[in-house]
């Protein structure tokens, strides 16, 4: 009878844990917030190696470490159309593997990761483009790209999917700062449509 009555309390206190869209995995201490789809650390960090894959049609950031699924994090771009990167001032996002090349605090953006673009593969796009005449002649590639957060008090630009970035990867600065604060400097990143 005891056991019946913990146990329904127990069962009762996680169906208010699910209303509250907060699940606790106990085994990995972390707190899984199931509306926005982000998973942040209490006790744990990710285990190397990390990797960042980017998915422009849902608008997520996943990190997996070497256990798999680590983290997912709502973000924008620059142009609507989600196109790939075709030469500079596009607004494009790039498309592709990268690394992660450097990271600093920001003085708008809070925190940045710049990404190693354009890489080769990035080149041999442009010039193939270029080759077919679907860019100008004096186009360049660009460069500049990476991931960052929004302007003070703008963390709605997420919310919103409004793309408003010249080419980079923007997240909320809360998100921004929580990625920032356990991906090292030359961590692959895959950007898809």
């Amino acid at each position: 009878m005891k056991t019946t009555v913990i146990l329904s309390c127990l069962l009762a206190g996680s169906s208010m844990m699910l209303n509250t869209h907060n699940l606790i995995d106990a085994s990995a201490t972390k707190v899984v917030k199931t509306g926005a789809t982000k998973r942040t650390s209490f006790k744990t960090m990710p285990v190397a190696p990390l990797r960042i894959v980017i998915d422009k049609s849902s608008y997520e950031l996943y990190v997996y470490d070497k256990l798999g699924w680590f983290a997912t994090y709502p973000v924008v771009f620059g142009n609507n159309s989600l196109e790939d990167k075709k030469m500079e001032g596009d607004r494009n996002t790039p498309e592709g593997n990268f690394k992660i090349s450097n990271k600093r605090v920001h003085e708008k953006w809070d925190r940045y990761m710049g990404l190693d673009y354009p890489t080769k593969e990035s080149i041999a796009k442009f010039n193939e483009r270029k080759r077919r005449g679907e860019i100008p002649a004096n186009a360049s590639p660009g460069g500049g790209v990476g991931i960052h957060g929004t302007w003070p008090n703008e963390d709605f630009v997420i919310d919103r999917y409004k793309n408003w970035t010249n080419g980079c990867i923007s997240l909320k600065n809360e998100d921004v700062e929580d990625l920032y604060s356990y991906v090292p400097v030359g961590t692959p990143v895959t950007i898809r449509k």
